[in-house]
């Protein structure tokens, strides 16, 4: 995990971040569409809130990995949701482990975020394990939750309440 490099998402990174969306293993993991343009992510990533985190992992200056914090606001303004990819040449070598205690320390540390949120595929078994590392507690299914490689899958509900 020693030459993986977290740091703020960059414009300049949006190439990177549109290859390893286009993945089949990132695409089958995310409820990202493929064949997305490097056009419309800019103007995707352009639109977001201001209050949100985006982070990159960089392997040789190469952006291989993006997470995301989005805050809830109003009577929610406790919690946020994460989600995350990984480029599929590059899983398996601590950028989700990496970019996740990025996640998880600036909600801790710096946002004092009760409770952090996601959703993940039920067969995702890798991914699912990754956030019990870190602490999140499956909480429910939703079934046929979307369409996925041309049929419904379920997803899992998973929070990590800060001790």
């Amino acid at each position: 995990m020693s030459d993986i490099l977290i740091r703020a998402r960059e414009p300049a990174d949006m190439a990177d971040i549109t290859e390893l969306l286009n993945q089949p293993r990132a695409i089958w993991g995310t409820l990202q569409m493929p064949f997305v343009s490097l056009d419309a992510r800019q103007r995707r990533a352009a639109s977001g809130a201001p209050g949100d985190l985006h982070l990159v992992a960089v392997i040789d200056g190469k952006a291989i990995g993006s997470a995301s914090l989005n805050r809830f606001e109003n009577r929610r303004a406790h919690a946020g949701s994460i989600g995350m990819a990984v480029h599929d040449a590059y899983a398996g070598r601590g950028a989700g482990s990496a970019m996740m205690a990025s996640i998880v320390g600036q909600a801790d540390n710096w946002l004092n975020l009760a409770r952090l949120e996601l959703n993940v595929w039920s067969d995702n078994t890798r991914a699912i394990a990754l956030y019990e590392r870190f602490g999140f507690e499956r909480e429910g299914v939703f079934r046929n939750y979307a369409w996925r490689d041309g049929a419904y899958a379920d997803s899992v509900a998973m929070a990590r309440l800060r001790p």
